[in-house]
């Protein structure tokens, strides 16, 4: 009988520490949380090489079209990389796409106290290469909205590197 009231317990406590933790740490990106393609929480930066993997990407030249549209490498040989298409898959499945949905992670993010987790920042950064990539390719009140989005993800990430 003890027994069972101390794994209860233990479990109703792990309970109440799980979810308090979820409301100190409000999820950012809720679609990485999602099982996709066998991957949980994806994130593209593990190296140093992998930086520099990303830093050849954007040089190369990438698409990424609407919030329909996939992300492609114009360099074939990049493409074919197994880090690019796990980048890819970071850009399809879990970063916003949508103009309003990214105007609500600027909304969050503007709220967010304290760092940025890891893959919280790298998928901001994500999302701020797309709302630029985006911005260059609008035109008239879209090409506003682009730019405004573009500075409040740049603020984010500002205050995220200068906060103490």
């Amino acid at each position: 009988m003890l027994r069972w009231a101390v794994l209860i317990a233990a479990a109703l406590h792990c309970g109440l520490y799980t979810c308090a933790d979820g409301l100190r740490h409000k999820v950012l990106y809720p679609a990485a949380h999602r099982v996709k393609r066998g991957l949980v929480n994806p994130t593209f930066q593990h190296s140093v090489e992998d930086v520099k993997l990303l830093f050849e990407i954007l040089l190369a030249g990438f698409r990424m079209e609407d919030d329909r549209g996939a992300f492609s490498v114009r360099d074939e040989e990049l493409a074919s990389l197994r880090q690019t298409q796990e980048l890819a898959n970071i850009c399809d499945e879990v970063l916003p796409r949508k103009l309003t949905d990214i105007r609500r992670l600027t909304a969050q993010l503007s709220r967010y106290q304290g760092h940025l987790r890891r893959p919280d920042f790298e998928r901001t950064v994500l999302t701020m290469v797309y709302t630029a990539y985006q911005l260059a390719h609008t035109t008239g009140q879209q090409r506003d909205w682009w730019a405004e989005s573009f500075l409040s993800l740049f603020s984010a990430i500002k205050h995220d590197l200068t906060v103490q």
